[in-house]
């Protein structure tokens, strides 16, 4: 074999190594887009049209999208991307912050001199006339 052929087989064998690799990328994306459709997202649809999602229906693939004052229903793959996805609440429940002073801690006046208020250091000693 001449030394042209095989930089030819290489360069088809590299085009299609990306190939592969930019299908997995774009099914990756997909998946993680089809993980985001949860009811209460805000979604794009292909269409170009705004809404939010009210329930899925995993059996046939359908979503049911508000947008304004109507319901449309449109198959799963309509979705053109997620524009913002529902927070998922962790199950376990949150603690507070202890914003207890510790032992011996001052803490500060929480009235500032010259709020409006008749504080200590806002008072004169003069008579009042």
């Amino acid at each position: 074999m001449d030394p042209l052929s095989l930089v030819m087989f290489g360069l088809i064998a590299v085009l299609i190594f990306f190939m592969f690799r930019n299908g997995k990328k774009r099914q990756q994306a997909a998946q993680e887009m089809q993980n985001n459709l949860q009811p209460g997202a805000e979604v794009m649809l292909q269409s170009g049209i705004f809404g939010t999602v009210v329930s899925i229906d995993d059996e046939d693939n359908r979503l049911t999208v508000r947008t304004g004052e109507s319901t449309i229903v449109v198959h799963r793959n309509a979705v053109g991307q997620v524009v913002t996805p529902v927070q998922v609440a962790d199950d376990a429940p949150s603690v507070a912050p202890d914003d207890d002073p510790e032992f011996g801690e001052h803490l500060p006046d929480s009235r500032q001199a010259g709020d409006g208020e008749n504080n200590d250091t806002d008072q004169d000693d003069r008579p009042k006339a």
